[in-house]
């Protein structure tokens, strides 16, 4: 049969049918049938993801404790109660009273000394001390240059006059040094060192204060409290001995679902993709997400290789989102706009170059072989990068064909 009674044939059957099976080979019974469409080349939107599957998780949760031992004194929250950052949730007194007033006291009376030593290392000196210091150098130098002369000119007692020099020379310096004492301030060191235990010393005040005052525990972030786990009135021992979790508080703005991909999907999965979540429990209640990181190490369940995958969302007040619904999220890949669209099955290969079947005349029955340029598809839609335009019609297989399909006989 020529190509063209193949294509009369197969525009025949479209028209008169739309979609039926005909068989333009010849009636000889051994051709396998093929279903064809006919399908316009249209403008659309295209998105390609990966799905996964999961159950929400809680992405910011604390478990809460006293950093000392002692008595709860008051739990001023119940389970199920929404908090804000800063707020009060339970406080402790502590039981050994007397041991800890008199290790305030104690603490300031160390205060009090390092302060001293301190003062007493950075002495300030005022412009009289300056200038009795001064003065007392301007003597010792000119002591110093009468010595000097008498012993140049004495002819006897010349020992002696070597003995002055000497002292006076003593004297110069000492009074030098302490000069420069009273303008330094003291000794930089030790001004340094006396700082430092004044620094230590009231942090110690502060520490025994804070022990005398007891302990309150505030909430580090918005959130619920899920759990608490003492009774007022309880003693809750030293951290050292055992520590003991007060309340669990868990934070219901944002969320987290942890979803697992196969590791043919996983290539194309990066951080801060966006991700279209659906909660089963909540069919109306859609939500956007990100990835916010993949496992490095894969994990294998029935010989299929697979990736954990955590993707971070916002949860809307007042949605009913519960940590452990099960979810499913649609990890956006790509996301093409206005492209030309054509279906996956409409695109042959001839030498593993893609090639289309359009319709150039509907009425002769033409239909012409053409190559294309394809993008994006998401298994059911192919975008059209060239080879055709909006509006042109293209023959669409309805089922896969045997080895050489309906238009084997055109390659």
């Amino acid at each position: 049969m020529k190509r063209w009674e193949i294509v009369a044939a197969l525009l025949l059957c479209v028209a008169l049918a739309g979609t039926v099976a005909c068989s333009p080979f010849g009636s000889g019974g051994n051709e396998e049938e093929s279903t064809q469409q006919l399908v316009e080349v249209v403008r659309g939107d295209l998105t390609v993801s990966v799905s996964g599957s999961g159950s929400v998780e809680a992405s910011n949760e604390v478990n809460l404790a006293f950093d000392d031992g002692g008595e709860v004194e008051k739990i001023y929250v119940e389970e199920g109660d929404e908090v804000s950052t800063g707020q009060a949730l339970a406080s402790l007194a502590p039981l050994n009273v007397d041991e800890l007033e008199l290790a305030v006291t104690q603490a300031e009376l160390a205060l009090a000394t390092a302060e001293y030593n301190l003062d007493n290392a950075q002495e300030i000196y005022t412009k009289p001390d300056i200038h009795k210091a001064r003065q007392a150098v301007y003597s010792a130098e000119d002591y110093l240059d009468y010595a000097k002369d008498r012993l140049e000119e004495a002819n006897i007692y010349k020992d002696v006059w070597a003995n002055e020099v000497y002292h006076a020379e003593l004297d110069l310096a000492r009074a030098q040094q302490e000069l420069d004492r009273i303008l330094t301030g003291g000794d930089a060191k030790e001004v340094a060192l006396r700082k430092q235990e004044v620094e230590a010393a009231r942090q110690a005040l502060e520490k025994a204060q804070g022990d005398l005052e007891g302990e309150t525990i505030t909430t580090l972030f918005d959130g619920v409290v899920a759990n608490i786990y003492v009774d007022e009135g309880d003693v809750i021992p030293a951290p050292g001995v055992s520590q003991v979790t007060i309340i669990h508080l868990i934070d219901t703005k944002t969320m987290e679902l942890d979803v697992d991909l196969d590791e043919i999907d996983i290539p194309g999965v990066v951080p801060e993709q966006r991700v279209i979540i659906e909660i089963d429990a909540l069919p109306e209640l859609q939500l956007e997400g990100r990835v916010i990181s993949i496992s490095p190490l894969p994990t294998v369940e029935a010989g299929i290789v697979i990736y954990s995958t955590k993707i971070g969302f916002d949860v809307p007040e007042g949605s009913g989102l519960r940590i452990g619904m099960s979810a499913t999220a649609d990890i956006i890949l790509s996301d093409q706009s206005d492209v030309l669209l054509i279906p996956d099955r409409a695109i042959e290969y001839i030498n593993g170059s893609p090639v289309v079947y359009v319709v150039v005349d509907e009425q002769l029955g033409e239909i012409e072989e053409r190559p294309v340029v394809i993008g994006l598809s998401d298994g059911f839609q192919t975008e059209i990068k060239s080879g055709l335009s909006e509006g042109e019609i293209v023959a669409v297989e309805e089922r896969p064909r045997p080895n050489s399909g309906m238009f084997g006989a055109f390659h």
